[in-house]
């Protein structure tokens, strides 16, 4: 009997051992389900971004990404605060250039420059706006986005008028609409940044060049008071009567609205806004903000969006899994068929964008000359001073020449 139980002992001491190893090697067969998060300032792009994340899903089927964007504004102090206080999401939009920079150097972005394929599928210029001076880079690329204005076609054939090729052309068709009674431009200045980012800094490589020149301003070799300065700012004031009555208190969404609506004739946006006017009720399309006589038309073309992930993560395997999945053909094919209309892939692969409105967009680019925003690679300390002097100047509160100098100014 004594036997008997010594050998159901040790049967009971076996099978002790082989449930808690079954049962482990079953929750690996399984795998660990793990839930990121991924911040961003593209409160728009909830239902797109929501698709591209499940399509990753079906490749990493233990892994969920939520998508929780902020309102655009305030996404850059939210994020700091949310990193400052350790409760950052795994994975994150990351601005180019110096802001993105700050929080590298703070220690919050990943150094993601050995992810692979992020060195050999991305060109040189498409990595130097999240790429620090030491070469190391703080985010994969993720989309590119343009500047142009919107225009009703239907209007345009109605009234027998066609695309400006120069901004003195521009002005002649704001004032011989404005004389039919139309709004010829949706703009407006409540909101402020839009003015800024989307009108001025897309018209300003038309009057001081591309990056070549720029950064002769970012030097101090050439000064923001200049004479091809002060024409920008003149150009701000020469449009100013051409926006809707009352454009000081006219906000962002209130321009789509006059645009979509077709109480406005044209709206001068980025590609983002694309998307808002797939099912407009008229027909529309897109085209260069012009030069002036004497110079070539440039685009500002600019690298907006790239994706980065936490270095406080408690899952930095799978976020890193998913940074290293965008740098291939298929992350970047599947991304660029799931982002809205007007964002541009930054990847070496010839992708193929359906969407008729996006190709319009990129075609303007052939031939042209492209940079980024004015102030975006250098000079962010001059965006807000720079936003208030193009406004100040609309409101004609100040003049174009007192504007280039209270920037100039600012770099002494």
């Amino acid at each position: 009997m004594k036997k008997n139980v010594r050998y159901f002992v040790i049967l009971m001491l076996l099978l002790g051992l082989v449930v808690p190893l079954t049962a482990q090697g079953t929750k690996d067969a399984m795998g660990e389900q793990v839930v990121l998060t991924m911040g961003s300032w593209r409160t728009d792009d909830v239902e797109q971004m929501n698709r591209l994340l499940s399509e990753y899903k079906k490749i990493a089927p233990n892994v969920t990404i939520k998508f929780q964007p902020t309102n655009p504004p305030d996404y850059n102090a939210t994020l700091r605060l949310q990193l400052d206080s350790k409760t950052g999401p795994d994975l994150m939009y990351a601005r180019s250039y110096a802001a993105g920079q700050e929080l590298f150097n703070a220690g919050y972005f990943y150094d993601c420059s050995n992810i692979s394929g992020l060195k050999e599928n991305f060109t040189a210029s498409n990595l130097a706006p999240w790429q620090m001076s030491d070469g190391k880079m703080f985010a994969v690329p993720f989309a590119a986005v343009s500047h142009a204005v919107y225009y009703n076609k239907d209007i345009f054939k109605k009234e027998g008028l066609s695309i400006p090729q120069s901004w003195e052309d521009f002005l002649a068709l704001n004032a011989k609409l404005k004389a039919k009674g139309y709004t010829p431009l949706a703009n407006g200045l409540a909101d402020e940044w839009d003015i800024f980012e989307t009108f001025f800094l897309g018209l300003l490589p038309n009057y001081i060049g591309g990056a070549s020149q720029r950064v002769k301003y970012e030097s101090g070799k050439l000064p923001l008071n200049d004479a091809n300065f002060v024409a920008a700012f003149q150009a701000m004031a020469e449009v100013a009567q051409y926006c809707p009555q009352g454009f000081e208190s006219v906000t962002y969404n209130d321009s789509q609205v006059l645009f979509n609506s077709q109480k406005a004739v044209m709206f001068v946006d980025g590609s983002w806004t694309a998307g808002v006017y797939k099912d407009a009720s008229f027909d529309w399309g897109l085209f260069a903000i012009p030069a002036p006589l004497g110079r070539k038309t440039a685009i500002c073309f600019h690298p907006d969006m790239a994706i980065t992930m936490n270095n406080a993560t408690a899952h930095p395997q799978e976020a890193k899994a998913f940074l290293t999945w965008l740098c291939t053909e298929e992350g970047a094919t599947t991304a660029s068929k799931n982002l809205p209309s007007g964002y541009f892939p930054m990847i070496k692969f010839n992708i193929k964008l359906d969407d008729v409105h996006a190709n319009e967009f990129l075609a303007l680019n052939a031939g042209k000359e492209t940079d980024a925003r004015f102030v975006w690679p250098a000079l962010m300390n001059l965006y807000a001073p720079m936003d208030q002097a193009v406004i100040k100047v609309m409101k004609h509160q100040m003049t174009p020449k007192q504007a280039a100098d209270s920037i100039q100014a600012l770099m002494k």
